[in-house]
């Protein structure tokens, strides 16, 4: 089968394109083919930092973590799937798990689910790692209906599908931004976009929370912005977390006597720990996406499977309105 590779890591590490041994099913497993996959900021990290991160694969590796394709094996034990169904899931790409920028892939059963029929494939490749991320973080940090939850980052990957859940779960979101774009997207999405470049913590809090501080933070951006999410989020109020590989006072996270829920997705995939809760997550995003409480936001640019490379530049750029995928 045709994969891009990379054989050393680094700033300027290459995808190289090679004809490799196509994989074979097994048990727990299913082979899919794949149609389509996305690039996700862990997958720039890994190429970048190479071995400097725990879950970089051994080189020659094959990158990428989500998917979406078409079941063309499967192994004995596996009952939910059949040949020719439309699946979509994040299952490799790390420690010793071959990725998905390559034509097909054997993927264990619990890391994956049926693909949203209201989906395009592009579309569905887009969603498992943001998606299970932005699913965990607002379920662990116990979303309710009617409550106030702020969302920092809601034109970013986790972030735009957190806007969406939590709209979903029946919470009033407002949304942080930096620019024109991006703001514009919080409002198409449903959210009430705040200008965190002009407008304090302390005046949205006041304007949108009558200084009550909101009942659920979560918090995409994370390092130095973590201080901002614990000034506006209420007392005893929730924050979830998805970027919190930084130095913190936690001074004022106990005074507010606030619950702190960090969200790190891969576990189940490095540690193969309680992998078959992944599944079920995705499987609640495809009901969520097919009654209309979800869609994807892709990038208007467009990737083949040899244009990895320029692929990752694009993410990389910050230029990038939603999801880079890569079509195979």
């Amino acid at each position: 089968m045709k994969a891009m590779l990379i054989k050393s890591y680094g700033e300027d590490a290459k995808f190289e394109p090679a004809e490799i041994e196509k994989p074979q099913v097994k048990v727990g497993h299913v082979l899919v083919k794949i149609v389509a996959s996305s690039v996700n900021t862990v997958d720039t990290m890994i190429r970048k930092m190479g071995k400097a991160l725990a879950l970089s694969p051994n080189t020659p590796a094959i990158l990428g973590m989500d998917f979406a394709g078409t079941v063309e094996a499967v192994s004995e034990g596996v009952s939910a799937y059949s040949i020719g169904d439309e699946v979509y899931g994040c299952a490799g790409g790390l420690a010793d798990l071959p990725g998905t920028l390559a034509d097909y892939i054997v993927a264990d059963a619990n890391l994956m689910a049926h693909k949203p029929k209201n989906l395009s494939m592009r579309e569905a490749a887009a969603l498992p790692l943001v998606a299970i991320t932005a699913y965990e973080g607002l379920t662990r940090a116990g979303i309710k209906q009617g409550q106030k939850v702020l969302v920092h980052g809601g034109s970013g990957g986790v972030g735009h599908v957190a806007l969406q859940l939590a709209k979903h779960f029946g919470a009033d979101v407002y949304s942080t931004g930096g620019g024109d774009k991006q703001l514009d997207l919080i409002k198409q999405l449903g959210a009430i976009g705040i200008n965190y470049k002009t407008e304090s913590v302390e005046h949205y809090v006041s304007k949108y929370t009558e200084g009550k501080g909101f009942d659920l933070v979560f918090d995409s951006v994370g390092g130095a912005n973590m201080i901002n999410s614990f000034e506006a989020a209420a007392l005893n109020g929730q924050v979830a977390s998805t970027v919190s590989m930084c130095e913190l006072d936690l001074t004022l996270a106990h005074f507010k006597g606030l619950s702190l829920h960090v969200v790190f997705m891969l576990i189940p995939m490095l540690h193969n720990f309680k992998r078959e809760q992944h599944g079920e997550i995705l499987r609640s995003l495809t009901q969520i996406v097919d009654s209309g409480g979800l869609r994807p936001v892709l990038d208007e640019q467009q990737y083949s499977l040899e244009q990895a490379e320029q692929a990752y530049a694009r993410l990389e750029s910050r230029q990038a309105i939603g999801k880079v995928v890569i079509e195979n």
